[in-house]
């Protein structure tokens, strides 16, 4: 196996965001009207306002990817993690979460939040280990299947 690479935003990659957040998302739950808009334009909706979309590159193939965009003043928001089922349980997610974290702190961020789902166990168990924390779930999520929130204070 080659190295695995963390890159950011590139117009190629765009339909590798869609199509593995897709995947998860039909797998679990139904896609809702805001995971449509970001993919009908993931450069204007996440990368524009000062957001990222990072992609996990192994030779040819796009095995991952996540993203970070601005949610509120001092505040960022880590979203759509997607490792693809072969790639998965080879420490990409832990890559993807790094380089979110690293950006976020970068721009200034004091918190990286995120919204997840009790049900993927796995994906909160790499979130707790990335550092982040429970708190209360805010009234309006965004997204219906949106049931758990968690936190990582990113002030030195």
């Amino acid at each position: 196996m080659s190295e695995i690479a963390i890159v950011p935003f590139q117009p190629a990659l765009a339909p590798h965001f869609e199509r593995l957040n897709r995947e998860w998302i039909e797998r679990y739950f139904v896609l809702e009207p805001p995971d449509l808009a970001v993919f009908e334009n993931p450069h204007a909706a996440i990368v524009a306002p000062g957001g990222q979309i990072f992609f996990a590159v192994e030779g040819d193939s796009v095995l991952g990817t996540c993203a970070v965009l601005k949610s509120a003043p001092g505040e960022m928001e880590l979203a759509k993690m997607a490792v693809g089922p072969a790639a998965q349980g080879r420490g990409i997610g832990r890559q993807l979460g790094e380089a979110a974290i690293a950006f976020a702190r970068n721009a200034g961020a004091g918190r990286l939040v995120l919204i997840s789902n009790s049900r993927l166990s796995p994906a909160l168990a790499l979130y707790q280990r990335l550092g982040f924390r429970h708190a209360p779930l805010p009234h309006d999520s965004g997204y219906t299947r949106g049931d758990v929130y968690m936190t990582l204070d990113l002030d030195r």
